[in-house]
């Protein structure tokens, strides 16, 4: 890596010399201009990371030099050098856009440590760059694998919401909330949302509130002060402040515990958060986005969740379909999985048989798109040659058993009886939803779980076979 450029604009010239030897012993490339104009004549040649300005210049001062640099690169650090006691050519040093300054007489190993923090929060700024964009080209509508008609409907709406953003005026977007099992892609549709949307620049944050234990949750949602409890000993900014401006996702929503929702709840409403310990309110401009796998309304009604933030979380709600509902979806995603592990094995033109295809489109995926990316893993890791087969095809949750094996050991107490000639599977599908119902008075949570399918996912079949009213 190439050592970083210090540019120095300072006319006494001991000091400049002084200061250009010392810097470039440390291991920078450092080049020193006596005035203000051979600083800026150098600005677009040097290319400097770092720029030391002496405030009192012959000819434009020092301020006047700061703010042309600031105009010219955005991305520079600019260290203001000011006059013993000086303290406002400081403060407006700072309002102008300096990173820090130094008071003279200057003292060498201060300009070091405050080189070194420059460099270190120039490195810091790159990588969060990097990751930022990364992020932004693995994320998108154009990233959501799925062309079957579930996934068409989805895609539509998330295109008409993000279109109707772009014409509002107040910038305040309406929160979301994602539903679907586990492994469905829930925050595949929460990037789509952030980086296909308006505030694709602005950062964007998860959170998953299962993963943190309750009592550290808080803490790590809205930050808090130094001494606010045994450990803090210092200030930290919590992830709804990090995000202002952009998103902040919360997963498994469902696993909040009461009394944070609350608080969750003033932050969607007045967009302030109060750290833990502090006395003031800080504003948070963030955009919510919520996930669950959880039945949110049951958990309403058993006191469990807060009515009033489920109603203010759900303005707009995208529910994803299952992997079993979405048909000739499983073979596209499995050949992405396919194509980007065998890359990443280094193991080229593996290719399903088609008795593998069609067990991969039989199997039920109780974990959904996450489950079908691990299985696809796992063929090309243990398979020898170019053909998938069927008993490539294994599962966690059958301790290894192949899928045909498992298929062969299902209990099966009764063959069901076959429907007769010339029914349709549209219509057999549509009966057995009625029959569910009317067992269930017309119950849609009682329905889904006598079918073993998720509300959302009967709630779709019922739109689908227009069920709304009840059958007489």
């Amino acid at each position: 890596m190439p050592p970083h450029a210090v540019l120095i604009i300072e006319d006494e010239p001991i000091l400049g010399k002084n200061m250009m030897n010392y810097v470039g012993r440390h291991g920078y490339e450092a080049h020193l201009a006596e005035s203000g104009e051979q600083g800026l004549q150098q600005l677009d040649k040097f290319k400097p990371d770092v720029v030391l300005i002496d405030y009192n210049l012959p000819g434009i001062n020092g301020l006047e030099v700061l703010d042309r640099i600031r105009k010219a690169d955005s991305q520079v650090k600019l260290i203001m050098i000011t006059g013993h006691g000086s303290v406002q050519v400081a403060v407006d040093a700072m309002k102008a856009g300096a990173y820090d300054y130094l008071s003279k007489p200057v003292v060498l190993s201060e300009l070091k440590l405050l080189l070194e923090r420059a460099v270190g929060q120039e490195r810091l700024e790159e990588t969060l760059s990097y990751y930022r964009n990364k992020q932004a080209q693995t994320s998108g509508l154009e990233k959501m694998v799925g062309e079957s008609p579930p996934m068409q409907f989805l895609k539509s709406t998330i295109r008409q919401l993000l279109d109707a953003e772009k014409g509002m005026r107040d910038g305040e977007l309406p929160a979301v909330l994602i539903t679907g099992e586990t492994g469905t892609g829930k925050e595949l549709v929460a990037r789509a949302l952030h980086f296909d949307g308006v505030r694709h620049a602005h950062p964007f944050v998860e959170l998953n509130c299962a993963a943190i234990p309750t009592q550290l949750l808080e803490a790590e949602l809205f930050g808090y002060e130094r001494g606010a409890f045994t450990d803090a000993r210092e200030r930290k900014i919590g992830l709804a402040e990090a995000a202002d401006g952009g998103t902040l996702f919360l997963d498994e929503i469902g696993d909040m515990e009461l009394g944070l929702q609350g608080k969750l709840l003033r932050l969607l409403e007045e967009k302030t958060v109060r750290r833990l310990g502090s006395v003031r309110d800080y504003r948070a401009n963030v955009r919510i986005v919520a996930a669950t796998n959880r039945p949110l309304e049951q958990l309403v009604q058993e006191s469990k969740f807060r009515s009033d933030l489920y109603f203010r979380l759900r303005i707009i709600q995208l529910a994803l379909p299952p992997l079993r509902a979405r048909g000739e979806d499983i073979l596209r995603l499995a050949g992405v999985f396919l194509s980007l592990h065998s890359a990443r094995y280094g193991k080229k033109q593996l290719r399903f048989s088609p008795e593998a295809e069609s067990a991969l489109q039989a199997y039920v995926w109780p974990g959904n798109v996450r489950e079908l990316r691990n299985v696809i893993e796992q063929a090309v890791l243990l398979i020898n040659g170019e053909v998938i087969e069927p008993a490539h095809l294994t599962f966690c949750a059958t301790l290894g058993t192949p899928l045909a094996a498992r298929e062969a050991m299902a209990p099966s107490p009764a063959d069901p009886a076959l429907p007769g000639e010339g029914s349709k599977l549209e219509q057999v599908e549509r009966d057995l939803l009625v029959q569910a119902l009317k067992t269930t008075s017309w119950n849609v949570t009682q329905a889904a779980k006598l079918l073993g399918l998720s509300r959302d996912t009967m709630r779709y079949r019922i739109e689908k076979y227009d069920l709304g009213e009840r059958q007489k």
